[in-house]
């Protein structure tokens, strides 16, 4: 696409806006600003670099055997540099506790430290990233049906002690890049079919997060994500929305809305508002859900746009960190995140570029009429223009001109990994 044309079609569409009280230049300078956290376990399909064997389960499995998957640390890294060519902004990366460096070595979960993860604090400041980190539960001897809620002392203590040792890691992390990292703890336990013992579960789990959240840190902040259900862990969940939403709120930690694991019927997006109350802040996991939590990956659709639009009508971009979390093992990995963090970046900037001012006053008034009106007028504004100048500006492919980078890196690097 010519760059006359591009700037051409960007100037009619902000005169457009501008027409409805939309300022372009403001909301572009905005969505410059909004860091994605973008998920280290796409590269690799959720398989970690740990000595020990990952046993997979616990809900996570990424389906499809596409060639060219990072096989170690210096593939992976690399696969996210060229990630980092094709879209624009500054943005976060997000690790799993299994992608320590660990040379080689039997290190158990319960043994993992800040050392650990040196490698990957140069490798961020090097390439302009800030780090966020995960706890790892699943794919161990140890995780069972039950860990942090498990009724066995031993195997309990055992994610205790990992717990404690991903929070330590995070607060080493966040004091190393001056910047809080983000820690978020999932875990799976639940149980496969009927359960009569509910209430001891959860109770265990509030014990033992009590434990793990004793120490206060300033470098890190703690999230706590819920689940619908795990695949092998249908009838109950322990730690469900309704569990971490009441200790969240009591203790005031950050509550996890990963956008697959609710009800497909459920508005991710109705959450936000209501969370904003009652928590200090919210951490989102933007995944598409296909018959559940199938982790697809991201799209611009109904809701991620719905979300993006909550969040900046809210005014809430101090209080909400957004991440991506999906694994698609049947596409170009580099093409599944571009394709993701591109569609959560043009879903803010369409909830950037809503005329807000005016529908606000339309609600105000009750004109009801006037406010659905300009809402269904405002889905067919020249938003696309204005990406592509936004690609533009940042010396990014314009449009479709990413598929041919990414089949060339392909061509040139994964398809010579056997």
């Amino acid at each position: 696409m010519k760059k006359e044309s591009i700037q051409k079609s960007f100037e009619i569409a902000k005169d457009r806006y501008a027409a409805v009280g939309v300022d372009v230049e403001k909301a572009l300078n905005k969505l410059q600003e909004i860091a994605i956290s973008i998920h280290c376990w796409q590269a690799d399909d959720v398989t970690g670099f740990e000595k020990l064997e990952n046993l997979g389960g616990g809900g996570i499995q990424a389906t499809g055997n596409y060639p060219g998957k990072a096989r170690n640390i210096g593939e992976l890294r690399a696969d996210i540099e060229k990630v980092l060519t094709l879209i624009a902004g500054k943005h976060r990366f997000s690790l799993h506790a299994i992608y320590g460096e660990f040379d080689g070595k039997y290190i158990d979960r319960n043994e993992i430290e800040p050392q650990h993860f040196s490698g990957w604090l140069d490798w961020a400041k090097e390439n302009g990233l800030k780090l966020d980190f995960n706890t790892t539960s699943f794919g161990h001897s140890k995780s069972g049906d039950l860990t942090l809620a498990n009724p066995d002392k031993a195997i309990r203590d055992f994610w205790i002690e990992h717990t404690k040792r991903c929070r330590q890691i995070s607060e080493a992390i966040g004091k190393f890049q001056n910047d809080p990292c983000i820690m978020n703890l999932w875990i799976h336990d639940g149980m496969k079919d009927l359960t009569v013992n509910r209430y001891r579960y959860r109770q265990i789990l509030e014990q033992s997060l009590d434990e793990i959240f004793a120490i206060d840190y300033k470098n890190m902040k703690d999230c706590i994500e819920a689940k619908l259900f795990g695949i092998g862990l249908e009838s109950y969940t322990v730690g469900s929305y309704d569990f971490y939403l009441g200790y969240g709120a009591k203790k005031q930690k950050i509550v996890t809305l990963d956008t697959g694991h609710f009800h497909l019927s459920e508005s991710i997006a109705d959450k936000i508002s209501s969370l904003l109350l009652f928590t200090p802040e919210i951490m989102l996991h933007v995944s598409r859900p296909i018959r559940w939590d199938s982790d697809h990956v991201t799209i611009l659709n109904d809701d991620v746009i719905d979300l993006a639009k909550e969040i900046v009508r809210a005014d809430a971009f101090n209080r909400v960190h957004i991440g991506l979390d999906y694994f698609d093992a049947s596409i170009n990995r580099i093409g599944a995140y571009v394709i993701g963090i591109r569609a959560t970046q043009k879903a803010f900037l369409q909830a950037l570029l809503e005329p807000l001012t005016v529908l606000r006053a339309y609600e105000a008034n009750g004109q009801y009429f006037e406010r659905l009106a300009l809402l269904e007028e405002a889905k067919s504004l020249p938003w696309n223009a204005v990406w592509d100048y936004f690609c533009l500006k940042n010396n990014i492919a314009v449009g479709e001109d990413y598929i041919a980078e990414i089949q060339q890196y392909e061509k040139d690097v994964t398809s010579k990994r056997n």
